[in-house]
């Protein structure tokens, strides 16, 4: 099948695709696939007034009416998954499965928020006060912005839009200048749930496309109270500040550099699959990738060797062929980044195995996965490249393992590989892992999405999808009601007039 009767399956028509300023290609082959037209930025201010004209009708909504909307969207996902999987192949280049999975995530996160949108529950609570009642409730802030990235080009966007709009949220979403088709086509399926839906405000759910000052005017504006943000740190530490500065809430999904601590009584086996998958699932290219192998001494020359051979063997190609586990790189600067800290690697003392270009490949920005043994915790460890790049040390005691582990910037996902309990229990505990996500015998990637999904440090503490991750999205209220007929004060305070 080719690129345009892939998006012409999605809906998106020849006049969508050609005419406009954002030129889009497919990491697969290089190939041009589409001019697509940009937001114009003076447009921005309409888009955000259009947000919170639609806010103020939405936030009155009962909960489970807006959950209807999101129900109908995950089965309009459903109808569509083969199809925009295969979009999400085509822009971001991950193997059809992989696709595929994303898609189920946005059903997934549908179906959580549906049910969600009947238990935004609030808390009673004892007032010292006779005939007094206090309780807790959760209302609607206004627009979120929501910002993605490449490497997940749908399923962040649904995250934040199934949470938010269940909360009384209307969304503006500006995807990534590398992947704008699986928005427009995430966007044709939004448009047949709201077909359906019937009585949607306009301006609900808007798409704009575009670079920095598409962004920026969402970063800037008061009008956009919620922000979610994924990407890099250096983004983070600049679109954190800006909205802090006008008193806005910001979500924010940044920088990972997840390690695995592998103990001397972990199941090797597993532990070579969970490594793998890790490692070079999505070429590298998710934020929760392993990027750091933290393993005992005394098995850490067998564990490499197994690795290595393993990685010898990896089905490296085109992402929609059968049995490809490795497709390419977003594009060839992903590449040069790549080679660029494998050298540095190399010059702080690093053996690399793999790395390079991949052979009979013409087009796309195709790589050998490389492991790194490396002599010590370098800079070049501690900062994440978005590349399939494995970093190899060694450590002799428990103590010194989860030293190495923490001594970085990030605090994503983290994970050790071990069967004794005592050391299980230490990495989940207060002074273990300092991760967002701290996994045992599974690797750091793949989230499901029930859990809250998150990390600290440079990771930026924003906290997404599952679990209480809807509190981000609502304001906080403390009521105090009395039902007496006195006004006694708290605390015992008397002010008789």
């Amino acid at each position: 099948m080719s690129h345009q009767d892939v998006l012409a399956k999605v809906g998106l028509s020849a006049e969508e695709l050609s005419g406009g300023s954002l030129s889009v290609r497919s990491p697969i082959d290089g190939a041009h696939v589409a001019d697509v037209h940009e937001t114009d930025p003076g447009e921005m201010q309409a888009v955000i007034d259009r947000a919170q004209a639609a806010f103020k009708v939405w936030r009155s909504v009962p909960a489970p009416r807006r959950g209807e909307l999101v129900r109908l969207l995950g089965e309009e996902l459903r109808r569509s998954k083969d199809e925009l999987g295969a979009v999400v192949t085509l822009e971001a280049g991950k193997i059809v499965s992989e696709g595929l999975g994303e898609v189920q995530e946005m059903i997934d996160i549908c179906d959580f928020a549906v049910g969600l949108s009947r238990q935004l529950y609030g808390l009673t609570i004892a007032s010292e006060r006779p005939g007094h009642r206090m309780m807790e409730s959760w209302h609607p802030m206004g627009p979120c912005g929501v910002i993605t990235a490449f490497n997940f080009p749908v399923a962040v966007w649904s995250w934040n839009a199934a949470l938010a709009l269940v909360c009384g949220n209307p969304v503006i979403w500006k995807p990534s200048e590398k992947t704008p088709l699986t928005a427009l086509a995430s966007m044709k399926i939004m448009a047949r749930a709201l077909d359906r839906f019937g009585d949607a405000p306009e301006g609900l759910v808007q798409c704009v496309i575009g670079g920095p000052a598409i962004g920026e005017a969402l970063v800037a504006s008061p009008g956009v109270p919620i922000l979610s943000a994924t990407g890099s740190t250096r983004m983070g530490s600049a679109v954190g500040p800006k909205v802090l500065g006008r008193w806005g809430r910001p979500i924010l999904e940044l920088g990972g550099n997840n390690a695995m601590i592998v103990a001397p009584s972990a199941d090797l086996e597993m532990t070579l699959r969970a490594v793998v998958f890790s490692a070079v699932g999505t070429a590298g290219q998710r934020c929760t990738s392993l990027r750091r192998l933290i393993v005992h001494n005394s098995i850490r020359e067998e564990l490499v060797g197994k690795l290595v051979k393993a990685y010898a063997g990896l089905p490296i190609g085109d992402p929609r062929a059968e049995g490809t586990l490795v497709g390419p790189l977003i594009d060839h600067d992903a590449t040069d980044r790549m080679q660029a800290a494998l050298d540095a690697a190399r010059a702080e003392g690093g053996k690399v195995h793999g790395g390079g270009m991949a052979e009979g490949m013409d087009g796309g920005a195709y790589v050998r996965p490389a492991i790194v043994e490396m002599p010590s915790q370098t800079e070049t460890v501690r900062t994440e490249t978005f590349a399939p790049i494995l970093y190899v040390m060694g450590y002799d005691d428990f103590d010194e393992a989860m030293e190495l582990h923490n001594a970085v910037p990030q605090g994503l996902s983290s994970c050790i590989m071990t069967l004794n309990l005592r050391e299980a229990e230490a990495f989940v505990s207060a002074a273990g892992s300092d991760c967002g996500i701290a996994n045992v015998n599974i690797g750091p990637s793949g989230a499901e999405i029930g859990g809250a999904f998150g990390g600290e440090k440079e990771t930026g503490g924003g906290r997404e999808s599952g679990s209480d991750a809807w509190k981000s999205y609502m304001r906080r209220q403390t009521n105090t009601i009395n039902f007496s007929d006195a006004l006694p004060l708290a605390q015992g305070v008397r002010f008789d007039v």
